[in-house]
């Protein structure tokens, strides 16, 4: 069976090691499976939740299409396109905010994490934007869409406006349901000076992350000055778990190296943290610093990212728009 997979990434710029083990090496395992069409969008309507630099944000659109070119994502496989040139994202959103429920929205917990206790200040969009997340998934019959736990919430959601609108104007299978994909052996990474904070591009310290725009002596120096504790590594996995520097190192190096935990504390067990580094270090430099050249190397050539999206943006109209047609005929309009 032909898997249709939808997924976005925001243009946040400065995308990090979490970014790439997260989603976008996901990304390139889809893409190279022929069984698979897949539909990879620059979100960029989903960036502006938040105020945004006009000249920055032009800038991320394109380093985060130079990131998934540089990890291995095929243009010629898959459609890579950003959000806002395929108006039909936002004429939708529109239709299934009128199918979506108040108390649905209410239910989605990352809202009240992002908007914090002032919640009132908040844009309408960053509270409403589950809504185009359903239309971006919807508009291309998605069958399936890779989800990290942040996002499960917002995929069923987006599951119960496309069964409700089915129901609603009786066109049952109209919209597919979509499933939800999850990794498997993926540890979520976390800051390299906390084990319990997410590794993220808005702390303070670049020591922090990884970015995938570092250099070799970055990425060495980084991990060499990456909190760990006192204590030997750990020989199972419920030792592991109890140790969240040592659980978040350990479980780099295994989404790196496409092995278990199970099997990574095997190697490693017993050895201190100046060892384990060193292999660290190595498997990430191997891993990560191609992507970091070929990254840099793209954005000198704006014109070529410019086309890559060009041409997405046709494909992605052409699919989007026929979705649109039938939509309209539904409805009535």
């Amino acid at each position: 069976m032909v898997k249709k997979i939808f997924s976005g990434v925001q243009p946040t710029g400065n995308l990090h090691l979490g970014n790439y083990l997260g989603a976008i090496k996901n990304f390139v395992e889809l893409n190279n499976d022929n069984q698979n069409k897949c539909v990879f969008c620059v979100v960029d309507l989903h960036a502006i939740t938040v105020k945004q630099d006009p000249k920055e944000l032009r800038n991320n659109i394109r380093e985060t299409v130079a990131t998934f070119i540089a990890s291995g994502i095929d243009p010629s496989k898959s459609i890579i396109f950003n959000q806002s040139k395929v108006t039909a994202h936002s004429e939708i959103a529109w239709i299934l905010s009128c199918v979506a429920r108040m108390g649905w929205l209410n239910r989605m917990t990352q809202f009240k994490e992002k908007a914090g206790k002032d919640k009132e200040k908040a844009s309408v969009g960053l509270y409403s934007y589950p809504i185009l997340m359903a239309a971006d998934i919807l508009l291309y019959d998605a069958t399936h869409v890779p989800v990290g736990d942040d996002q499960k919430q917002h995929l069923e959601l987006c599951r119960d406006i496309a069964q409700k609108f089915n129901n609603d104007f009786e066109v049952e299978d109209f919209f597919v349901i979509p499933e939800p994909l999850i990794q498997k052996e993926f540890s979520r990474i976390m800051s390299l000076k906390d084990g319990l904070k997410k590794m993220s591009k808005s702390d303070e310290s670049d020591l922090s992350r990884i970015n995938l725009t570092d250099t070799k002596d970055q990425i060495i120096n980084k991990i060499k000055k990456a909190k760990t504790d006192s204590l030997p590594l750990p020989s199972n996995v419920e030792e592991l778990n109890k140790r969240p520097e040592a659980l978040n190192l350990i479980g780099i190096y295994s989404s790196l190296n496409n092995s278990s935990l199970e099997e990574t504390i095997k190697n490693f067990s017993g050895k201190n943290f100046s060892d384990f580094k060193n292999s660290l270090s190595q498997l990430m430099v191997d891993k990560i610093d191609p992507i970091s050249l070929e990254i840099r190397k793209l954005l000198d050539d704006s014109d070529y990212l410019d086309q890559i999206l060009s041409e997405g943006v046709k494909k992605a109209q052409e699919i989007a728009s026929q979705k649109v047609k039938k939509i309209h005929e539904i409805i009535g309009f």
